[in-house]
């Protein structure tokens, strides 16, 4: 069945939302853990959990697509090595190294690298209106990240963890880019379960290696709970929704969506944690969606 353009362009907008929504609770849930669990050790047991969950329904479908599959290893590979082993496992060591305000005003850095190569490698346009939307979106995200107080960008100090940030969200724009090129004889299901399955072999000696130093110690039940989270939704469900949405309405524009990410870290800080919302939080929320709404205006 063929779905009318404009529907699908609808949804791969619901689809980049959805996927930042998960994202957004996989942020908090990061912050809390950086001192029970190693940061490898972390990654490799998200992926492990998300593996476990996709591979019941994928591993038929890989299995009859294993010579697409095969075939593709040049292009499965790279996006496996970064989106899967190396993106999250560097939050993760960036998470032990630096402050959350640090961390969160250099992830808004992500969707402009994406709105560039996308430009640069598949001839994205990149017009004064969408450049407009994204200067709006990322004042409100520094509104939003600084509480208001701006002056606190003149007292940042940054440091190893703050660049291991900074190359995360540059792999994180090339994962995108290359997702947009996915070969389309491998189904969506297969293709993610490629990426699973060859990013964790490749996290594996990585984790090996921490294992040496930090050995490894059985989780509080709460954690445990946890993985259910960041492998099922931050893992699986947001990566799905993700893939789906660069397909449907391009990196560039799912990117932009990007933005809208501290916003519901916010809400859900609010819900989940007790947190105050005040005058800056709406304020900022308006800025976000307005730019995002503005960016991606035809």
């Amino acid at each position: 069945m063929n779905i009318p353009p404009q529907l699908a362009r609808y949804g791969g907008y619901l689809f980049a939302l959805m996927a930042t929504v998960i994202w957004s609770g996989n942020f908090i849930i990061a912050r809390g853990l950086s001192n029970e669990i190693a940061p490898v050790t972390l990654a490799f047991c998200r992926w492990t959990t998300a593996m476990i969950a996709l591979l019941p329904f994928a591993a038929s479908v890989m299995f009859r697509q294993r010579k697409e599959i095969f075939a593709s290893l040049r292009h499965l590979i790279p996006t496996a090595f970064l989106g899967v082993t190396v993106f999250n496992t560097i939050i993760y060591i960036a998470g032990h190294k630096t402050t959350a305000l640090n961390l969160s005003l250099i992830a808004i850095i992500s969707p402009v690298f994406i709105i560039i190569l996308a430009h640069i490698f598949l001839n994205d346009r990149v017009t004064l209106t969408r450049l407009g939307g994204v200067a709006l979106s990322v004042f409100g995200v520094v509104l939003l990240t600084t509480r208001g107080d701006l002056g606190l960008l003149l007292q940042l100090q940054f440091n190893e963890g703050d660049l291991l940030m900074l190359f995360a969200t540059f792999i994180f724009a090339v994962y995108t880019i290359l997702v947009r090129r996915k070969p389309v004889t491998i189904s969506p299901t297969a293709y993610l379960g490629a990426n699973f399955v060859l990013g964790w072999i490749m996290l594996l000696p990585w984790v090996l290696w921490e294992w040496t130093y930090a050995p490894l110690v059985m989780p509080a039940p709460h954690v445990l709970g946890v993985f259910l989270y960041i492998g099922v939704g931050a893992s699986l469900l947001a990566y799905l929704f993700w893939n789906y949405a660069i397909a449907a309405i391009g990196p560039a524009k799912s990117a932009i969506v990007y933005y809208s990410l501290p916003l519901f870290c916010g809400i859900e800080a609010w819900l989940i944690l007790g947190e105050t919302i005040t005058w800056v939080h709406g304020l900022s929320g308006l800025l976000i969606v307005c730019g995002i709404v503005i960016a991606n205006r035809q």
